[in-house]
C-alpha cells in the first residue's frame, strides 16, 4: 500500500515552541460506488466543453479566467496575482491562538477531520510536547490553517500519538435554527405517552459502535451493478406501505410489542 499522501505541510507552533507537521485527510469516499456519464446511442462517455455563455463557442482554458459578478451581468476579473495580495499569516503555519472547552463548541460548526502527524523526525520532541499540553488541559487548541487559498479555524485534539484537526465554520456560514424551528409547537406530552418513548429509547439504548454501520445504499447498488453485468433483468422493488396506526398511543405501544418480539 503506498504512504498516505500529505495534503498540507508546514509548522505547528504554540508560542515559541514550533515542529514540522502533516496534515492528511481522516476519511476518504474513494471507495464509493462512481458513475459514469454515457451517450445512450453510441455509449461513449460524454466530455463537457467549456463554452461561451453568449456566443455558445467553446472557450480554451488559458483563456478562461476568475471573474466575480458585482451587479447582474457585470463582473471584474480577478487574477491570481489579486489574490496573492491577500495575505495571510498562516499560509506554512498552523498558529495555536487559544485553549477553549470542547462541550463549547457545536457540532454544527464542524467541516472535516484530518490527522496531523510530525513530518520526519526532526522536531518530534516538540510535537508530543504539544500534543501532550494539549490533552492535559482538557481542553482543544485553536487555530488557522490556509489550504486550498483559503484559511479555516481549525480545532486540534490529541488522539493517540497524533492529533486530529477539525476545520470549523466561520459564524456566517451556519444558518440560524429558529428559521426552521420557530413554527413546531409547544405541546404538552401525555405522561404515559413519554414513559412508553422512553422505554422504548432504554430497549435500543447501546454503546457506539461504528462497524455495525452498513452502508445499505451502496451494497445495493453494487449488487444491482453485479446483476446488470450478468445479464438479469433488474426489478424495482415496490415501495414500504405506511403504518395504518394513527393514533400515537397505539404505535407507542405497538412499538413496544415489536421491540420485545425482536428480544425474543
Amino acid at each position: 500500500m503506498a504512504a498516505p499522501r500529505a495534503n498540507w505541510k508546514g509548522y505547528l507552533r504554540l508560542s515559541l515552541v514550533s515542529c514540522p507537521v502533516a496534515v492528511y485527510p481522516a476519511t476518504s469516499e474513494s471507495e464509493k460506488v462512481r458513475f459514469n456519464q454515457l451517450n445512450r446511442n453510441t455509449g461513449n462517455r460524454i466530455k463537457y466543453l467549456k463554452v461561451d455563455a453568449s456566443t455558445g463557442e467553446e472557450v480554451d482554458n488559458e483563456d478562461i479566467v476568475k471573474g466575480y459578478q458585482v451587479s447582474k451581468g457585470r463582473y471584474i476579473e480577478i487574477t491570481d496575482e489579486d489574490l496573492e495580495a491577500v495575505s495571510v499569516e498562516s499560509t506554512r503555519t498552523i498558529d495555536i491562538d487559544e485553549f477553549v472547552p470542547r462541550e463549547e463548541i457545536d457540532d454544527v460548526y464542524n467541516i472535516r477531520p484530518y490527522y496531523i502527524a510530525p513530518e520526519g523526525k526532526v522536531g518530534a520532541e516538540a510535537f508530543v510536547t504539544i500534543r501532550e499540553a494539549i490533552a492535559l488541559t482538557g481542553k482543544v487548541a485553536l487555530g488557522r490553517i490556509v489550504l486550498s487559498t483559503r484559511e479555516h479555524v481549525i480545532m486540534l485534539e490529541a488522539r493517540g500519538k497524533g492529533l486530529v484537526g477539525t476545520l470549523l465554520r466561520y459564524p456566517y456560514e451556519v444558518r440560524e435554527e429558529t428559521e426552521y424551528f420557530e413554527d413546531i409547537p409547544n405541546i404538552k406530552i401525555d405522561k404515559e405517552m413519554l414513559d412508553l418513548a422512553k422505554h422504548i429509547v432504554q430497549t435500543k439504548s447501546a454503546h457506539f459502535d461504528p462497524d455495525k454501520f452498513e452502508d445499505r445504499y451502496e451494497t445495493a447498488v453494487r449488487e444491482v451493478i453485479k446483476k446488470k453485468a450478468a445479464g438479469h433483468k433488474i426489478e424495482p422493488k415496490a415501495p414500504e406501505k405506511p403504518s395504518n396506526v394513527i393514533s400515537l398511543m397505539d404505535a407507542l405501544k405497538k412499538s413496544i410489542a415489536a421491540e420485545r418480539g425482536h428480544d425474543q
